[in-house]
């Protein structure tokens, strides 16, 4: 899968990306820093199941940190939007494009407000602007793609008497829509069978609909330990009580994760908490009591940055973390113990991880072992998060 970061220019959208992957990115205080798309690895954190077994993992990918499996997710980082991205003001059409193949949006928002619509310095910005704007900027783009083909694809959809859903998947399928999407947004809505007589704000509301369940979103309520953020948040999350908004400083997540990795300090992406490990200087004990202060003893979520990741993946997409381990062999020939854990797709079979482990796999499946409790499962059955499965083949 892969997580996309929208959001107007200087919010933040390229310090989260660092912060979430520690790839070298330009980060400045002006807008359109980023011109490409930055694509990079980020990571979702899993309680491991290796104390289950009284083993200790060594991951092929990602890591693990006092049992918590971090498992590798791509990210990637466009260069902000601006009102009438969707009509090409701002390169828009080409940062837009970039978007298509994201399956979640996670939007950047400056909660201090000191960010105006075109990403320049101001004292007091309200940041519901740019939620809404975002909103109907992605809507227009969207309706934007259909409507290119909409009148011709919609026309012979009613003559051929076509399978409206599986004519839709197939006709933006570089959208990543799906059939079961396409049938949920027309459950929702009350509309003339016939899709080529549908009025305009037919297909608008159809295609708003089908963009929020094709590309959802999460909101990074960024910058939430500058003056007026703690207060913009509780404003905003009243006014969009539908939305997932989860309070955030990059900022303050970059510099754990570098401080980290450094060596001056332990801690874990998502904690609330961190442990020195070496002397540091004065700037240095400063900038980390701020952070504490102002961030990981205020905020649930301490940083926000591994929620927001973790939510996108697990919540919005509903995917499920699963490792291949049999109950009486965790390690693989090189002798890792659990070396995988995959990330599938909601509704996923020991059938589909058999096929997604090795095609061979998926085509001689006699049946999978819970490696946990040992019991034999069939091809049918459907997976848990942090299933751990064995699959038996002739």
């Amino acid at each position: 899968m892969l997580l996309g970061l929208v959001g107007k220019p200087s919010v933040g959208k390229s310090t989260f990306f660092k912060a979430a992957t520690l790839a070298e990115v330009e980060i400045a205080s002006y807008p359109f820093t980023t011109i490409k798309a930055n694509h990079g690895v980020g990571y979702v954190k899993v309680k491991c199941i290796d104390k289950e077994f009284n083993a200790k993992c060594n991951p092929n990918h990602g890591f693990c940190l006092e049992g918590e499996r971090f498992v590798p997710i791509d990210l990637m980082d466009v260069a902000g939007l601006v009102k009438g991205a969707s009509e090409g003001k701002g390169l828009g059409n080409q940062f837009l494009d970039d978007l298509r193949q994201a399956d979640v949006f996670i939007h950047i928002v400056d909660i201090s407000g000191k960010t105006d619509a075109e990403g320049k310095s101001v004292d007091n910005h309200d940041p519901k602007e740019d939620i809404l704007f975002l909103e109907e900027e992605l809507g227009n783009w969207y309706y934007g793609l259909f409507m290119k083909v909409w009148n011709s694809f919609s026309r012979k959809v009613d003559m051929e008497k076509s399978k409206f859903s599986e004519a839709v998947a197939k006709q933006f399928s570089g959208l990543k829509v799906n059939e079961e999407q396409v049938k949920e947004v027309l459950r929702n809505l009350s509309l003339p069978e016939k899709s080529s007589t549908w009025n305009e704000e037919q297909v608008r509301s159809f295609v708003r609909g089908l963009r929020k369940l094709s590309k959802p979103m999460i909101i990074a309520a960024n910058k939430i330990d500058i003056e007026n953020g703690k207060e913009n948040y509780e404003k905003i999350i009243k006014e969009f009580p539908d939305l997932i908004i989860i309070p955030c400083s990059a900022d303050s997540e970059l510099a754990l994760r570098q401080a980290s990795k450094a060596g001056l300090i332990d801690y874990i992406p998502g904690s609330k908490d961190f442990k020195i490990l070496k002397d540091l200087n004065e700037k240095q004990k400063e900038a980390l009591d701020k952070i504490k202060e102002n961030v990981l003893e205020v905020y649930e979520y301490g940083t926000g940055v591994q929620e927001i990741l973790n939510r996108s993946v697990f919540d919005l997409l509903g995917y499920l973390a699963v490792f291949p381990a049999s109950a009486n062999k965790l390690g693989d020939s090189k002798g890792n113990i659990l070396p995988d854990c995959f990330l599938l797709p909601p509704g996923s079979t020991a059938l589909d991880f058999a096929y997604f482990l090795h095609t061979d796999f998926g085509k001689n499946f006699i049946k999978a072992i819970n490696a946990k409790t040992k019991m034999a499962l069939g091809k049918d059955y459907k997976l848990q998060h942090r299933d751990a499965l064995e699959i038996i083949t002739r």
